[in-house]
């Protein structure tokens, strides 16, 4: 006792030791971003020098520079060797044709980036700039360099804005957004830099992996990888992952009983505290919902009002297992899906709300029947469930890339996630100018009522000075109802949330100008500067859009395109006066905004990530800017409601309550709130590692289908492939009749004649002395040559050319089949897994062993199926490919399929043009097969193995 109890405090003196040490090195070596600059400011210094050397370059000279680059690299440099001169070009280039030079702190950050490292720069400070250096850099290699944004806006603009540095160098820009085709995509990857989101990259690899021709492949490969905003793209969007479906089973009526036997029943919610649930007698109600664990569950009572109103015995029994997962999705849909928060209905429909962004998330829906739940809820159209074709993780697809890096204004409190899945380090690099913003203390009300008074009161004294105003609200609910609240006190205001998503960027590049109030859902609008005094550019652009003028005829900042039409240089002129004059009027007014304090951030609850109110407080004080923040808190908001302490209760009583429209601002609530975020998002990267683990599982069977397939598109000649096929498909039926044994007496011969009439199409016979002389091994070699045998001579019917496109139809068809089939049942094993925990059992290693196994019988079945296949067809004048997902519907049917817990659908509705050989062949083996002992087709009235089938081989 007296050893443990010493080394218990040894433990703890060591640790604190640790901890003291670790800050006192912090303290005199610097923080470990600190000490990374300090190792790249000499690559800064060398860059910095170039500069006069390239300032006194003609164009041509420094366009000459890319091809200069090439050889270089082609000669045995790397990129490190030309990296300060590259640098160098970029930052002359940028000068001469976006009038803008990188600062030192930007060439930090895009030392970093190439370096394969996520960058931390605050909002403002020009990231989007920054990229050009490592992207310029990395596309000499001519791999290619992808740069992901989070939306089809951002992509536009950056790869036009951007796109003009490059193309002045001489290098190649692609875009991809939603509505481009294959051809146009292929293009786009083709190019030496090439922008598009998350999702569209995602899902052209997936749909990649489904193309029946190597011509129909889009991407070329994932070399470097830069990720804008890389926390929302690899940290948030990364709980769920992508997914494309097609059409499952067809809705029932179970969904609208379902929904009408939950609206009917009692529920209560536990989220507050743990004493208020002791105050609850949980079996006068019929569900429990619990926003903590955001789930339903029925209690006694509810489990037998259901099995009252379904007329059945017990509710677990496996039989009523689909009932029971209706009722579950149904109280979720009325337990702890909220509309105007999670999701909005519009023109019939659901659409998801992104949690951390408040846009709305066209053609996604909930999988596992969560949102027909919802449309029964909703009482709209309820859509047909999905069967999942193709599926990967973000984690998983951003991997793949030799090399990922990333930038953002908020890493560092996701800094163990990033090293942990994705083996990135964050870097963070300095200010351009000080940050003079003020971030005000937290102001906590009793409830919401003198919460939303005290906002509004803060909104009015800063409008009546002018001061511009940025309200972030963290749901659609609550952005109009502080709407409602400005209306009465008769102050004008923009309101921007999913319901008014196409308005986004415009009004929140006005967020800065003298006297505008703006309510943003979440962080709407990210990626938008937002300018004291007003945005100029948006101010023209709005006035030549409102005269029907197409924005991309326009030059400055949003085009590339030189032209001699006069047309068109008339529409530049006009932009360019109207610039001008917006210029002139914004500069008077940025003068205005920061004698009054410059913009004024006000958040209305904290969000469940530190970082989201990190991005919002970053809307201001941009490069020095004077700017100030405050969050006004309740007791009753979510977070404090369902994660906060009785902590923060027990304050509220020491101190003697407190008055509605009284603040509080005591430490002790400040570190609630903040242990409160801690909770849940350790909760959340919970939910993250538990995705990526089991799809890590998944990823390797995914890389080993993929790159079969991939051998399939390219290898001309798969006749080795089939031969082999045919060999392993003969020991093992031979295995399987002899069961190991060398001599026949203990033969299965039935069973040995009935596989290869099914697998093979033919009839062996034995004579009674070969049954009990016969070796195994005489017995292989002659079953292997009859077969041989029946597939040379298929080979002249079919002729080679066409032998090899059969070999490729078939092979192709019956590995995209079971590959859908295997996803399909990992799903549902995946959805149970969980409960063998129970049994003191790891689901993981569960999962692991189980989806082996069963990829190993996909595996067999594809190698049966497609001998089978093979030795079934007969001659046909049009054997092609067909496409399990017919490629062109999938694109032009696009905004139906999106990601994860969202799976949409698509049209996979064959071609009515393309005769499905597939098809043909199956219906041969259908007639072509008959029965040993049926009678023969030919109508001689004898059974078929001893007519026509005793003479198909002797």
């Amino acid at each position: 006792m007296y050893f443990n109890v010493n080394k218990s405090l040894i433990y703890i003196i060591w640790t604190v030791r640790v901890f003291v040490l670790k800050d006192i090195m912090n303290k005199i070596l610097g923080s470990y971003g600190e000490r990374q600059i300090r190792k790249i400011r000499p690559m800064l210094s060398k860059i910095e020098t170039l500069d006069c050397e390239m300032m006194s370059l003609t164009d041509i000279e420094l366009k000459n520079k890319t091809e200069y680059f090439k050889d270089k690299l082609a000669n045995g440099s790397t990129l490190e060797d030309i990296l300060p001169e590259a640098f160098a070009v970029v930052r002359e280039a940028s000068h001469r044709v976006l009038k803008m030079k990188h600062f030192p702190v930007q060439i930090l950050g895009g030392i970093v980036i190439h370096q394969g490292r996520i960058a931390e720069m605050k909002t403002g400070e020009g990231k989007t700039f920054v990229a050009t250096l490592p992207a310029y850099l990395n596309a000499l290699s001519g791999k290619g360099v992808h740069i992901i944004t989070v939306n089809d806006y951002l992509a536009k603009r950056d790869s036009e804005w951007m796109g003009k540095v490059y193309r002045f160098l001489g290098l190649s820009v692609g875009l991809i957004t939603h509505e481009k085709m294959p051809h146009q995509r292929r293009q786009a990857y083709d190019a030496d830099i090439t922008y598009g989101t998350n999702h569209e990259f995602g899902f052209d690899y997936l749909r990649d992996n489904m193309v029946l021709y190597k011509t129909d492949m889009v991407q070329r490969g994932h070399n470097y990888v830069i990720v804008d905003e890389v926390d929302s793209i690899l940290i948030d969007e990364a709980r769920t992952p992508l997914i494309i479906s097609g059409p499952g089973d067809k809705s029932t009526q179970l969904y609208d009983q379902t929904n009408q036997f939950v609206r009917e029943l009692k529920y209560v919610k536990f989220a507050k505290t743990d004493h208020d649930e002791d105050n609850e007698d949980i079996e006068e109600y019929d569900y429990i919902i619990d926003e903590k664990s955001h789930s339903a569950t029925l209690t006694a009572t509810g489990v037998s009002k259901a099995e009252e109103t379904f007329g059945i015995d017990n509710l677990s029994d496996i039989e009523n297992i689909t009932l029971n997962h209706h009722i579950q999705q149904a109280l979720k849909a009325h337990g702890i899906m909220k509309k105007d928060k999670d999701y909005v209905v519009k023109e019939g429909q659901i659409i998801i709300v992104d949690e951390f962004t408040g846009r709305l998330m066209f053609g996604r829906r909930y999988n596992d029947g969560l949102h027909q739940a919802i449309e029964a809820k909703e009482e709209v159209r309820i859509e047909s469930e999905s069967k999942t074709l193709a599926t990967i993780t973000f984690q998983n697809y951003f991997r793949m890339y030799s090399k990922l890096a990333g930038m953002t204004g908020t890493a560092l409190t996701e800094e163990d996630e990033f090293q942990e899945i994705y083996k990135l380090d964050v870097v963070c690099i300095p200010e351009n100018k000080l940050l003079i913003r003020i971030d005000n203390n937290d102001l906590v009300y009793k409830n919401q009522t003198g919460k939303f008074k005290a906002v509004v009161n803060k909104i009015k004294e800063c409008n009546e000075k002018g001061q511009p105003v940025l309200v972030g609200t963290i749901s659609i609910e609550k952005s109009e109802q502080l709407s409602t609240e400005l209306r009465k006190a008769k102050i004008d205001h923009q309101v921007l949330n999913a319901k008014f998503h196409e308005q986004e960027a415009e009004i929140v590049s006005q967020a800065g100008k003298f006297g505008a109030v703006t309510i943003a859902t979440n962080m709407a609008g990210r990626g938008t500067d937002i300018l004291l005094g007003g945005n100029p550019e948006f101010m023209a652009l709005k006035v030549l859009k409102d005269k029907t003028i197409d924005e991309s005829l326009i030059t400055d900042g949003t085009s590339h395109a030189e032209t001699d039409d006069p047309a068109v240089l008339k529409i530049r002129k006009q932009y360019a006066d109207l610039y001008s004059k917006f210029k002139e009027e914004t500069d008077k007014a940025h003068e205005l905004v920061i004698e009054q304090g410059g913009l004024c951030i006000i958040g209305t609850e904290r969000h469940e990530s530190r970082r989201i109110d990190n991005q919002l407080r970053g809307r201001s004080g941009r490069q020095g800017d004077v700017g100030e923040t405050q969050f006004f808190l309740s007791l009753e908001d979510d977070l404090m409601r369902i994660f906060g302490s009785d902590r923060a209760y027990k304050t509220i009583e020491m101190i003697g309550g407190l008055e509605e429209d009284e603040p509080l601002e005591a430490r002790i609530l400040s570190k609630t709130i903040e242990n409160a975020q801690k909770k849940v998002e350790l909760r959340n990267f919970n939910t993250r590692k538990y995705v990526v683990q089991y799809d890590d599982i998944i990823n390797k069977q995914r890389e080993i289908i993929y790159k079969q397939r991939r051998q399939v598109l390219e290898n001309s000649d798969l006749k080795k492939a089939i031969l082999f096929y045919i060999d392993l498909t003969v020991k093992g039926i031979i295995e399987n009749a002899t069961q190991n044994q060398q001599y026949a007496d203990g033969w299965n011969w039935n069973l040995l004649i009935e596989q290869l009439w099914d697998t093979f199409g033919v009839t062996f016979k034995f004579s009674d002395e070969e049954r009990q002389n016969i070796l195994k091994e005489d017995l292989l070699k002659r079953t292997k040559s009859h077969v041989l045998e029946l597939y040379e001579q298929k080979e002249v019917e079919f002729g080679l050319d066409k032998m090899r496109e059969l070999e490729r139809v078939v092979l192709l068809q019956i590995v995209d089949q079971k590959w859908i089939d295997h996803i399909d049942s990992v799903e549902h094993m995946k959805s149970g897994i969980g409960l063998r925990a129970y049994g003191q059992r790891d689901p993981i290693v569960e999962f692991k062993f189980e989806t082996m196994n069963m990829f190993k019988s996909m595996t067999d079945l594809i190698r049966t199926d497609t001998v089978k296949h093979i030795y079934a067809a007969q001659p046909s004048n049009d054997i092609q490919r067909i496409d399990i997902a017919n490629l062109e519907n999938l694109f032009s049917n696009s905004e139906k399929i999106e990601i994860m817990t969202n799976s949409g659908n698509f049209d996979s509705n064959i071609k009515n043009n393309i005769k499905n050989d597939i098809n043909n062949i199956e219906k041969k083996v259908s007639t072509k097969k008959e029965g040993r002992n049926e009678l023969c087709s030919c109508g001689s009235g004898k059974k078929h193995k001893k007519c026509c089938g005793a003479n198909l081989v002797k």
